[in-house]
């Protein structure tokens, strides 16, 4: 129905002053500020930021860049979500023209940073938001939060109309960098980089002709009834007593298995008939004949594959399952080495490689797929509403990227 319909009018992605980009140089400072780092440990590191597919422009925290790692301080948290979060909404209104307190709905997806008041709070009382505003803040969720946010607001849509809804998702990295020894936490220094985003959306039919894109579908899946895809991806403290993220061998089985039955729910709802048709009859062939190996063809409902960017051995390990190729890949390959892994805000910068190379054209379908600690596989998939090239967060540096 129309008035259930979730378009997306606009998205700022944040990009961050040239002084806190984090280069191999800075890299190795903060490594050898480390004094429980042994041999093995900076063995390891070495070889994780070689291989982690990131480039020498993702952007630190003030906190780490200026060697305060083991000292955060609650003002510094706030001042990193502030210049994110205001930073994005800034440029989000003055580009829409919609004013704060035109907006309905707030909803904001933090994981590991949630004070009180809440940054939803924070963002009502800096713009002087109305007082009957619907706010959310989402904290737990990782780097699937954007999309759980996305699909809380398609459901709010259903019960209220002709309203303006705005997401930020962002993560707070300073106050969370891990100072131990232990090689599985010792990942998410090398992978997480500051960054986010803020999208407007509204479902209100008199915008369409303004939208982006329209939302078609959305799918969550939540496996951690597991215990071993519940721990597999879970913040802890080490054995010195050390805070960190703990990734375990766990995560790719966890990965594998949500985002297979995501997909269950999901495929049904995109692909054409006749692809199901094939995939059944080849499915009941196979019965008979070892060797027939079944497998659907998304790009027959797809056109663009919008991926997380958590890491190399993430895109590679989704890219091998759904049978893409390298121009497929290439805008999560990509977002990661210029940005690397900014948790929930990841996505979207990502979609705006895709802007940004003129390849989203009207009535194209883009599938983005995030995947998030608790273990969680949350899928959706945006129709184009018109050709879009705007440059946004890339337009500084497309010409380096192929």
């Amino acid at each position: 129905m129309r008035s259930h319909s979730c378009y997306m009018l606009a998205y700022e992605c944040f990009k961050a002053t040239d002084d806190r980009k984090l280069d191999t140089e800075s890299c190795v400072k903060i490594v050898l500020r480390n004094k429980n780092l042994g041999l093995d440990q900076y063995r390891f590191l070495l070889q994780t930021m070689v291989n982690s597919g990131l480039g020498e422009e993702t952007y630190g925290p003030r906190n780490v860049l200026a060697g305060r790692e083991e000292t955060p301080t609650l003002m510094e948290a706030h001042e990193e979500m502030d210049e994110i979060m205001f930073g994005t909404l800034d440029n989000l209104f003055s580009k829409t023209g919609v004013s704060p307190p035109d907006i309905d709905i707030l909803v904001v997806d933090v994981s590991l940073f949630s004070p009180s008041p809440s940054l939803t709070a924070r963002i009502v009382n800096r713009y002087k938001m109305r007082d009957n505003i619907k706010s959310f803040s989402l904290s737990g969720m990782g780097c699937s939060a954007s999309m759980v946010a996305i699909d809380l607001v398609q459901n709010l849509f259903k019960s209220y109309k002709n309203t303006f809804a705005v997401v930020v998702s962002s993560e707070t990295i300073g106050p969370h960098w891990y100072c131990g020894k232990e090689n599985s936490m010792m990942l998410s220094n090398c992978l997480f980089r500051s960054g986010g985003c803020s999208v407007l959306l509204t479902n209100k039919p008199c915008l369409k002709h303004k939208a982006l894109m329209k939302l078609k579908h959305s799918v969550r899946t939540n496996i951690g009834s597991n215990d071993e895809a519940y721990g597999c991806c879970i913040q802890i403290e080490d054995q010195q007593g050390y805070n960190g993220f703990l990734l375990t061998r766990n995560l790719t089985k966890a990965a594998a298995k949500a985002f297979t039955m995501n997909l269950k729910v999901l495929v049904p709802k995109i692909l054409p008939i006749r692809e199901l048709i094939r995939f059944t009859v080849i499915s009941i062939c196979k019965t008979n004949n070892k060797t027939a190996k079944p497998s659907l063809n998304l790009k027959t409902g797809i056109q663009h594959f919008c991926i997380h960017p958590g890491g190399r051995a993430v895109i590679d390990g989704l890219g091998k399952s759904l049978g893409l190729n390298e121009y497929d890949m290439e805008p999560a390959r990509m977002a990661l080495h210029r940005f690397g892994n900014t948790s929930a805000g990841g996505l979207w910068y990502v979609l705006g490689y895709m802007e940004a190379k003129k390849r989203l054209k009207k009535g194209d379908k883009i599938l983005m797929i995030s995947l998030g600690a608790g273990f969680m596989c949350n899928n959706c998939v945006w129709e184009v509403m018109k050709d879009l090239g705007n440059g946004n967060v890339w337009e500084h540096c497309m010409d380096r990227y192929p």
